[in-house]
């Protein structure tokens, strides 16, 4: 049984409280920009005064509405500027904020309210309260509802005219550690999610942490642009690890728009989920064939990785420096101004990355930290730094966090970022957490002699042939998705004489790839047209070189339409829900096997 616990730890008063942490650097630096948002074609920077400010007043308002210390309020709200403010205003007022994805449908809308008992919910617009409306009947807990599209933040604010900021102040001041900060609800595979339970110990602990190995990208200069949802923990926790630096936080008005608005902002650090990484790449990659640069690009590409291999193993040939300089100006300047002309360092979360992409990036000038985490775990446990990194790697734990690797190759975790537990649901709760406070987290993976934790899988989606032949779908699927033309694939073959893949297509690629091909129709049209299946085919091959032969892909079926959130086969962090996708896609997986 491996174990390795990172020292160093930065000893946190257990009564700090995340808004604890605002009133601190407001009184330091209060005309510092902190945050931005989008107006026409410029952003409007937001200092931590008026921040603080704001905080205060929304704070009243909730406090004026009668709600009480520990009360949750629901944010049902895309990623913002008003999201953060609300957040610490909720947690200024002593209440708890419940987050809920915009994505999400009425049913989940309706457990959520319901099951965290919120007494108030403040949404984005008409769309997501007409959402919230055809369930409310049943939620008789949740009495104030505000809409941000509708002068919602003036309303609360007017009703917290009369409550003063040292009444917002003590009460704020009447937390300590161990008091609810958020319920985070899981995007649960099966049944309804489960509300993760942390405390404001678990966010500040976490970011005090962090702090003290990623400097080079949190200080009091830097910059990021805000883009995953903020309702999933991995955001939240940049949220306030950023508003403690007093670095700035940009809001993107969505993904389609990032590439307009990178080098607006410029930010000098990025974080991101894998999917949107592998976009980035698949794009600039469809560019430059389009543009007749493809060799060009395909062998900068082989450079770049190449190169950051060799500096990795500690010696880089004369001959690979000369080439990887010679790139720089001619491709890789270019992908970094793409990204604004900024950034050296970003940080990958919520899925796997694939050592493929981190060698490329770093291999262009852009150090992609992966780390590890769950909600459960206030969603950083491991990362990779500027002192300490491994590509391919999720890197070491954050100083005074421990993992262990179980004797079936199950990742425990634990520390004082873990979750107090799964709201009122004890049964759930004991079977993640051991009494001695090691936390289950049903990943697979591997620790080297160094510490660095390297994920291999997830221990459901283990698959298990008819031969016995135990199979990581990961590997394989990093790989598929590393063609431009595949956009999602789940590999499958439980119980079965061998391993298959269902496999989705890029809506963007296909329009190139049609014309270039003179293909007339969708894909749900071209499904068995030889130079598509073709074309697959050459990513499967490129798929099943990291494998056995008996853990390749012998076959595969192109799905009629992609992967989706709405669609419901995917996270709002764009990870594909198995369960879903194998009982709606059952037909054909069968068909495979008939």
């Amino acid at each position: 049984m491996q174990e390795f616990t990172s020292p160093g730890a930065v000893a946190v008063d257990a009564n700090l409280t995340v808004p604890d942490t605002l009133w601190a650097v407001e009184a330091t630096v209060p005309s510092k920009a902190v945050l931005a948002y989008r107006d026409g074609d410029a952003f409007v920077d937001v200092t931590l005064g008026e921040m603080a400010t704001k905080v205060r007043r929304l704070a009243a308002g909730l406090m004026a509405l009668g709600l009480e210390k520990g009360d949750r309020v629901c944010l049902f709200t895309p990623t913002r500027i008003e999201f953060t403010l609300l957040d610490y205003a909720i947690w200024a007022a002593g209440c708890a904020t419940v987050t809920i994805y915009e994505t999400s449908s009425a049913e989940q809308v309706e457990w959520i309210v319901g099951n965290s008992e919120a007494r108030a919910i403040i949404l984005a617009d008409d769309t997501l309260k007409g959402v919230f409306d055809s369930v409310s009947g049943s939620l008789g807990t949740c009495e104030h509802v505000f809409v941000i599209d509708d002068g919602g933040l003036d309303k609360l604010t007017e009703a917290g005219k009369d409550v003063s900021d040292d009444q917002v102040l003590a009460r704020a001041n009447s937390l300590n550690g161990d008091d609810l900060a958020t319920l985070v609800y899981t995007s649960g595979t099966t049944g309804m999610p489960k509300g993760c339970h942390l405390t404001h110990h678990n966010f500040v602990w976490t970011v005090k942490q962090a702090e003290t190995i990623l400097g080079q990208l949190l200080h009091e200069r830097a910059s990021t642009l805000m883009f995953l949802p903020l309702a999933h923990i991995f955001a939240r926790l940049i949220q306030v690890a950023s508003v403690n630096q007093g670095s700035k936080m940009a809001y993107s008005t969505g993904i389609p728009n990032l590439m307009e608005e990178l080098p607006m902002v410029q930010p000098t650090w990025l974080f991101s989920v894998p999917r949107v990484f592998e976009k980035v790449f698949n794009g600039a990659q469809a560019k430059a064939h389009d543009g007749g640069k493809g060799k060009i690009f395909d062998a900068a590409t082989a450079t770049a990785i190449a190169f950051s291999q060799a500096r990795q193993d500690g010696r880089i040939p004369m001959g690979l420096k000369l080439r990887h300089g010679l790139f720089d100006k001619l491709v890789y300047s270019k992908l970094r101004t793409a990204l604004g002309g900024q950034a050296e360092y970003a940080v990958s979360g919520g899925a796997a990355l694939g050592s493929r992409l981190g060698f490329y990036f770093d291999g262009i000038g852009l150090e992609i930290m992966e780390g590890y985490g769950l909600t459960e775990t206030s969603a950083g446990t491991t990362v990779n730094h500027p002192g300490a990194r491994r590509i391919g790697s999720v890197g070491r734990p954050l100083p005074g966090a421990s993992v262990k690797i179980a004797d079936d190759g199950e990742v425990l975790i634990k520390g004082p970022h873990v979750f107090k537990g799964y709201w009122r649901n004890e049964q759930a709760t004991a079977e993640a957490i051991e009494p001695d406070g090691w936390f289950h987290t049903g990943d697979i993976g591997t620790l080297d002699d160094d510490g660095f934790l390297f994920i291999t899988g997830r221990k459901k989606e283990i698959i298990v042939t008819a031969a016995g032949k135990n199979v990581a779908p990961a590997v394989l699927e990093d790989r598929l998705r590393s063609t431009p033309i595949v956009s999602q694939c789940m590999v499958v073959g439980d119980a079965q004489p061998f391993i298959a893949a269902i496999v989705t297509i890029d809506p963007d690629e296909w329009v190139r790839f049609a014309a270039s091909h003179e293909i007339a129709g969708s894909v749900a049209d071209n499904r068995e047209h030889p130079v598509l299946l073709a074309e697959v085919q050459e990513a499967v091959d490129i798929a099943n070189k990291a494998v056995s032969k008996a853990e390749s892909i012998r076959t595969f079926r192109i799905l009629p339409e992609d992967f989706s959130i709405e669609g419901g086969e995917m996270t709002p962090t764009l990870k594909v829900k198995r369960n879903v996708v194998a009982d709606k896609y059952a037909d054909v997986i069968s068909s495979i096997y008939a």
